[in-house]
């Protein structure tokens, strides 16, 4: 019988802007660089470690309604609109929008770093392509230790947003090609056109909408995605990253997926999931599970 694959569990402990100072109750309790916000986190099925008052230091929380994904924010402290946040050599905005995000998904950070050793240990321009990509964190990454960064997604206003970070990040304007775009059309066509990248970063939604209202869902698009992201790989890829969120998936899904469309390539899969881990170090808390492919690495 064939061994079963390895599931790791990666958290990054680098942070300094960013911590998990509790959670519990179905919240997580959270510092944004000088804010504590509270979020709801239906995961978080246990009793809070920390005191009332710790909780009640909150400047805002994100109150949820019964639509999928809809809620307000709710203030109780003053606080900016939009703040500046930093992970090692990332500058990033920060801001509360009409959903509990607030730009940075702050678990992905042991992504980037991975990103940046693949790319930084080839010590040769790669060529990389970022869909789903939101504010560009990854791509600002990879752009940072000397990609090419094709950066795509199919809202107009993060990719502005993403390009303010670039900003901040003090990157050059021609280290990343930012695209508004579906992105299952826009794999489609570099298939046609016979475009070719050394490395791949998915990131895709459990449903959405492409730029003119295309509809998709995960299971039902994913393989073929995957299958087309392998026909633009060059014939010596580097690496392939995909994350999902929300799904009814587990780490074996993305393991499987990876290890069929990468077989005739010389490499390592490993699969897990990313996770916040409490300042106290007491809990963690699974936010996606994720599939990485390297020609480089196992780890």
């Amino acid at each position: 019988m064939a061994k079963l694959p390895e599931i790791h569990l990666l958290s990054n402990p680098d942070w300094v802007d960013y911590e998990l100072v509790d959670s519990g109750n179905g919240l997580k309790l959270e510092r944004f660089g000088a804010y504590l916000l509270k979020r709801p986190e239906p995961e978080a099925i246990w009793l809070p470690s920390q005191p009332e008052k710790v909780w009640n230091q909150a400047h805002c929380e994100f109150i949820p309604t019964a639509e999928k994904n809809g809620g307000h924010w709710q203030d109780y402290r003053p606080m900016e609109e939009r703040w500046q946040m930093h992970y090692k050599n990332l500058n990033f905005w920060v801001q509360k929008s009409a959903s509990r995000h607030l730009g940075v998904f702050p678990e992905q950070a042991v992504q980037w770093d991975w990103l940046q050793n693949q790319i930084k240990y080839t010590n040769r321009k790669l060529n990389v392509l970022n869909l789903f990509g939101y504010t560009g964190m990854a791509s600002l990454a990879a752009a940072q230790a000397g990609a090419f960064v094709t950066h795509l997604d199919a809202a107009r206003k993060v990719n502005l947003w993403g390009q303010e970070n670039q900003s901040l990040s003090k990157i050059s304007d021609q280290k990343i090609r930012w695209l508004v775009d579906d992105a299952f059309k826009f794999v489609k066509r570099e298939i046609r056109r016979n475009s070719k990248y050394d490395g791949i970063i998915l990131d895709p939604p459990k449903f959405g909408r492409g730029p003119k209202g295309e509809v998709w869902e995960f299971y039902k698009i994913v393989p073929d995605l995957l299958d087309s992201c392998r026909q633009i790989l060059t014939d010596q890829p580097i690496f392939i990253l995909i994350t999902a969120y929300a799904i009814k998936a587990s780490a074996l899904t993305l393991f499987y997926g990876l290890e069929g469309i990468m077989r005739k390539f010389k490499g390592n899969t490993s699969v897990g999931e990313v996770v916040l881990q409490e300042k106290s170090g007491q809990r963690a808390i699974s936010m996606a599970i994720y599939g990485r492919w390297s020609s480089i690495d196992s780890n």
